[in-house]
This record gives C-alpha cells, sequence and structure tokens, in this order.
C-alpha cells in the first residue's frame, strides 16, 4: 500500500464520525487506512501524537484542530497491567 501511495504523501489510520451524532441510529464511524499530504495536519501527526479535526458548517473546509501527546505504549501497557491487577484483586 504504501508503496502505491502517490508522492508527497504519508499513510494514517483515519476515524470520520458523521451523521446525526444525537441520534444513536444514524451516528457513523467509519475507520480507513488514506494517504494525505505530508504537509497536512494529520500529515505532520508524529510518534504517539493524536489530532482531531473537527468540520463544521460554520467553518467549512477549515477545521478546528485539536492536537495533543497520545498515550503511546509505554502508558497503554500500564494502564492495561493497572486494570489486570485490579481485576485480579476483585475476586
Amino acid at each position: 500500500i504504501k508503496d502505491n501511495a502517490p508522492a508527497g504523501t504519508v499513510l494514517r489510520y483515519v476515524g470520520d464520525l458523521h451523521g446525526d451524532l444525537s441520534q444513536t441510529a444514524t451516528a457513523r464511524l467509519d475507520v480507513k487506512l488514506v494517504s494525505v499530504p505530508v504537509t497536512s495536519a494529520l500529515g505532520q501527526v508524529k510518534g504517539a501524537d493524536s489530532i482531531f479535526e473537527i468540520y463544521t458548517e460554520s467553518y467549512g473546509e477549515n477545521p478546528i484542530v485539536i492536537q495533543g501527546a497520545g498515550a503511546g505504549a509505554a502508558v497503554t501497557a500500564r494502564g492495561v497491567f493497572g486494570d489486570i491487577l485490579r481485576i485480579i484483586g476483585n475476586k
């Protein structure tokens, strides 16, 4: 897949939440592996960082961008290990 991506792009997993989010029956989440321009906000994400681009009618094609540190492997592993210890302790 990476070899077929256009020049100047990188691959990113992207979740797209759309529809009427106040109604669970019509809210939809799609997750895809897409190629995005390396110069875009998604293209600039490094390591375990996370980013949200929020598109609204008011802002049109200019999303509100929220970006920051993601959990990363060590923090995630610590959380899972803590959950396991809590489960064992509750038996």
